[in-house]
């Protein structure tokens, strides 16, 4: 049976947090049960954009700083990883202020890298995934709580797309376009396939209407964890009043047979009921998944130039 684990939570004080979080992983023992002494461990924020700072779009530095402290005091490795759409995790992350955590516990950031990993859907094989993400020993995902006008709501599943290559992303936003049910198999798919040991949702203060950054700050005061991020993803649905059939990538869980009944999930701490927030705002009007095709193209020739023509060039002219 998977465990989510629920607790009211206030503040992003690094003291206070810290208990937060030790809270919210007693029930297995504390981070010890996922990592072990010498463990190489990704820690996945969602680095979404560096132009709205102020507007709780990506996940708070003060809970990557605590998990990654915790990873520390354990015997592991921790590293941050994204792969933005649109711009390099290292200028995301600045941006929203984490430099100062990354250089005072000195946690690298590494930029993904693509490569084809074979999936259980026939439909998805071959899913290109960072190998980063694979090839980590442990996996945390540390998504932040958003509405979202494509998805309806963003959470675990949602964000390990990140651990997609960004130019990829885009593509996939036009394969799976106008097709939300298709992109929500997708991102459940890759999801499966990076399967991350823990999950543990920044809901303390949310982002919520015309997201994922086109909406405003909500404060929750939630924190969820689970070793089961389709379990953690069904849960907190129930908690925002949403339709789990509006949300692509639960409707999709479901329909795989990957996401349990809510009553079939143990809650170890504070019932879903205990939390329900009858005011989160949705988005107002739903847009099709789709980057739009001159922005993608421009992107890629843009990547393209810079890697085949100005590198070569640059090359000759050292030579």
């Amino acid at each position: 049976m998977s465990a989510v684990s629920l607790i009211r939570a206030n503040s992003y004080d690094r003291q206070i947090l810290q208990a937060s979080l030790e809270s919210l992983l007693a029930p297995w023992g504390g981070i010890s049960a996922f990592v072990k002494a010498g463990d190489r461990v990704l820690l996945k924020p969602n680095l979404l954009t560096g132009s709205r700072p102020t507007k709780e779009c990506v996940t708070r530095p003060e809970l990557v700083y605590c998990v990654a402290k915790m990873v520390i005091e354990a015997g592991g490795k921790p590293f941050l990883g994204d792969s933005p759409a649109f711009g390099s995790a290292m200028g995301v992350a600045k941006a929203n202020g984490y430099l100062p955590l990354l250089e005072e516990l000195n946690l690298p950031v590494v930029e993904f890298q693509g490569k084809r990993y074979e999936t259980v859907s026939e439909d998805f094989n071959h899913l290109r995934i960072c190998k980063e993400a694979m090839e980590a020993d442990v996996v945390i995902n540390l998504p932040k709580l958003k509405s979202h006008v494509q998805l309806t709501v963003t959470m675990g599943v949602k964000n390990l797309f990140g651990c997609v290559p960004g130019k990829m992303k885009a593509w996939w936003h036009m394969e799976a376009g106008k097709d939300s049910a298709r992109f929500g198999e997708m991102l459940v798919e890759t999801a499966r396939a990076i399967n991350p040991n823990l999950t543990i949702l920044d809901g303390i203060i949310g982002h919520e209407g015309n997201g994922p950054s086109g909406g405003e700050p909500k404060f929750l005061g939630i924190l969820a964890a689970s070793d089961d991020v389709f379990a953690l993803d069904r849960t907190l649905v129930e908690i925002i009043n949403a339709d789990p059939a509006t949300v692509p990538t639960v409707a999709a869980a479901m329909r795989l047979g990957l996401c349990s009944n809510l009553e079939d999930l143990d809650f170890p701490l504070l019932q879903p009921e205990h939390l329900k927030v009858l005011d989160w705002k949705l988005p107002e009007s739903m847009m099709p998944i789709d980057f739009g095709m001159p922005r993608v193209v421009k992107s890629a020739f843009k990547h393209l130039y810079i890697r085949f023509i100005k590198e070569k060039f640059s090359i000759k002219a050292s030579h």
